[in-house]
């Protein structure tokens, strides 16, 4: 069965924020609970990826990931997807993390490759991270597919064609962050494992990796303007070009300033920036040793918003 005739797992997928306390100590849980609600319910958004990167993975404890994934099941919808991050250095330590996940009511792992891994790796180190991570778990698995300029952590397609063929693989996170090499990748995964969802998740890139092919998407600035990239992602769907260049002129901007700024590994700063600037979150505080984004960064994400979520009455928020 080809991807096009398996439709379950396609669709635009958030990947949400964790708003912690003003010091950025502590998880908040009302704020992630209200986060969560708002974002599941917009229409067209198929699940959420709580636990990735922009939700601090990286510095969040075994306790606090699973209990991320409790409120996220609590508070959406039955219908919601919920793809939970396992991010580990240790497989056996990610194996964890994933028995943790499903006992949270979590419905797909999304495996991320270790931070050492940007030194060099090999393709059999990857293999046995993935299949010790799901050896117990046994739920369906989304591959993350890193930016060009990480090192090994962004598998070689030939690499990549080898792992969505591992049991209970059901999609891709495709952020390579390169049109070429995503549309590369695109058509070796669809060669290889036309069941395969192939996922456009380079928010800076979202137009072009639309067009090229996609099942659908899992990105950040979803859990910021969720109906301007739903519509984005349905007005390519429907060929809708025209109206697709147009969505795009205000998606770019404010996915540049957020993502295409050093440096990189602020992102997650300015994703809750732009929420407390929205009214949704209390704090922008991430857990230390990242900052909070300075006073003129911020000026320019209120004035990318206001461009952003203007465009149409429909989408018009107050700031």
């Amino acid at each position: 069965m080809s991807s096009t005739e398996s439709p379950f797992y396609h669709g635009v997928y958030a990947a949400t924020v964790c708003p912690m306390d003003e010091q950025g100590r502590y998880l908040d849980e009302d704020a992630l609970a209200a986060h969560m609600h708002h974002i599941s319910r917009v229409e067209g958004i198929r699940g959420l990826l709580v636990n990735g990167h922009a939700g601090e993975n990286f510095a969040l404890s075994l306790a606090e990931k699973k209990r991320v994934v409790e409120i996220a099941r609590h508070v959406c919808p039955p219908e919601t997807l919920l793809l939970a991050g396992i991010n580990a250095e240790d497989s056996f330590e990610g194996q964890l993390q994933a028995d943790e996940a499903k006992a949270a009511g979590a419905d797909v792992l999304l495996i991320f490759p270790p931070y050492s891994w940007t030194l060099s790796t090999d393709s059999e180190t990857v293999i046995n991270h993935h299949r010790i991570i799901n050896a117990n778990a046994q739920l369906p698995v989304m591959l993350y597919q890193a930016g060009v300029s990480t090192g090994g952590m962004a598998y070689p397609t030939s690499l990549l064609t080898r792992l969505v063929q591992l049991p209970h693989v059901v999609a891709v996170k495709e952020g390579s962050w390169e049109t070429s090499r995503y549309d590369c990748n695109l058509q070796a995964v669809r060669d290889v494992a036309p069941d395969v969802a192939m996922m456009a998740s380079g928010d800076e890139h979202l137009l072009t990796c639309f067009a090229l092919g996609t099942d659908g998407s899992v990105v950040s600035l979803a859990a910021v303007i969720p109906e301007l990239v739903v519509a984005l992602y349905q007005a390519v769907q429907n060929h809708q070009l025209a109206e697709a260049r147009r969505l795009h002129q205000y998606i770019y901007p404010l996915a540049k300033e957020i993502y295409g700024t050093h440096p990189g590994t602020h992102a997650n700063a300015r994703l809750k920036a732009c929420l407390q600037i929205l009214g949704q979150i209390p704090y922008a505080t991430p857990r230390p040793p990242v900052p909070v984004v300075g006073a003129a960064q911020r000026e320019k994400l209120v004035a990318l918003l206001h461009q952003a979520r203007s465009f149409n009455q429909s989408f018009r928020k107050t700031l």
